[in-house]
Formats: structure tokens, sequence, C-alpha cells
């Protein structure tokens, strides 16, 4: 009798990663994955301790293939705008493992090598050491809350982009007067949240790291 194919924890992942591309956090589980590999759940926690650990491995790996091929260049800010590009870049490949990366977090390889580029681009900036763990948080938060909204968008159909561009419209321009006096002023300036991401994510970015130069002694 044959006995069942062991398989790697880098086969496990990618079948993970591919359930994830048409699924969320919440409705993937160890049993959906263990079936697509034709074994049973017992068999993922030879590798995972749970759920958690598994998708945490995951959205590293989305991680490693940021910092894959990366070599720091130029002043702070540039470092810090070229790494948070690299992850926006990342993550939109795969925008469903984002939201994975902004609830769960990561412990491997591909996070300690994002939090070391970074803390390294921080401490050439001239901030004392004691100030660069929070503004480190700071900037982490902001970078995965954006990346984390941005993928939010990446991940509807064509059809269900265009139903909700409709009712922005709606919403927009249609807006009572008398009501909403501010919305009617602005209405045909205001951009949909989809319009301009990147311009957006820089223009954002770059005025946090002005604010921390600004708070330098």
């Amino acid at each position: 009798m044959t006995g069942r194919r062991r398989w790697s924890t880098e086969e496990i992942l990618d079948t993970a990663a591919e359930l994830l591309r048409t699924s969320d956090a919440e409705s993937f589980s160890v049993r959906k994955l263990a079936a697509a590999l034709g074994t049973d759940s017992s068999s993922m926690y030879r590798h995972f301790r749970n759920k958690t650990e598994l998708l945490r491995a995951v959205a590293d790996r989305i991680l490693l293939t940021a910092m894959d091929g990366y070599h720091p260049e130029g002043d702070w800010k540039q470092r810090v705008t070229a790494l948070a590009l690299r992850l926006r870049e990342a993550f939109g490949e795969q925008p469903q493992l984002a939201g994975v990366w902004g609830r769960f977090g990561s412990g491997g390889t591909g996070s300690r090598l994002v939090m070391e580029e970074l803390l390294q681009a921080l401490r050439t900036s001239g901030l004392p050491d004691e100030e660069v763990p929070a503004r480190y948080h700071r900037i982490v938060i902001l970078v995965a809350a954006l990346i984390a909204s941005e993928a939010g968008i990446g991940t509807l159909t064509p059809k269900e982009y265009e139903q909700g561009m409709e009712q922005f419209r709606v919403a927009v321009l249609g807006a009572d007067p008398e009501q909403f006096p501010a919305l009617s002023h602005f209405a045909r300036d205001i951009r949909p949240l989809g319009v301009d991401r990147q311009a957006a994510f820089e223009e954002i970015l770059a005025a946090q790291l002005a604010h921390i130069e600004a708070q330098m002694p």
C-alpha cells in the first residue's frame, strides 16, 4: 500500500497562497488547504501549529519577494520610499494577502529584512537612537494601512468596480446642495478612492517623512 505523499513546507505555502488568491483569511482554513493537497489536516500541523502561523508564513513570502534583489540607494527618505513602493508592488500582485499581513503580521525572514532596512534607513537620518523605534512603528502602520486599503480595491472584479464608480457618481453628483452644500460645491473635483492610488500613496508617505525630518534637532 502506497503511503500518502509528504508535502514540503514550500509546497504547502504555494498552495495556501493560491487558495488565498480567490478567498480571504476568514474563509481560508487548514481543512480546505489539506483538501486541496489531497491530505488531511493533521499533516499540515506537522509544519504549522495553527492557521495564524500558516497565514503569517504566507505573508512573509510576499515580504521576501519584495526584498529580493533590493539594494539600498539614496538618502534615508529615498530608501524608505523605495522600500514602501516595493512592498506595495509585491502585495499588489496578490492583494488578498495584504489584509493578512495587516492583520496577522509576519515573523519570518522577510519581515526581518524589511525591519532591518527600515531601521537602518532611519538610523542614517540623524534621528537619536531612542526615537527610531517610535518613528519606525508609525511608518509601518502607515504603509500597512495604505497597502491594505489599496488591496481592497484590487480584489474587485471589473463589474464590481464599475458598480462602485456608478454609486460614487450618483452619491456625489446627485447630492442635494441644501443638505450637502460642501459636497455639492466640490462634487466635480472629488475623485473616487480607486483613482491615482500610487500618487496618493507617495504623497501621504512623503508627508510623514517630511514630518519626521521637521522634528529632527
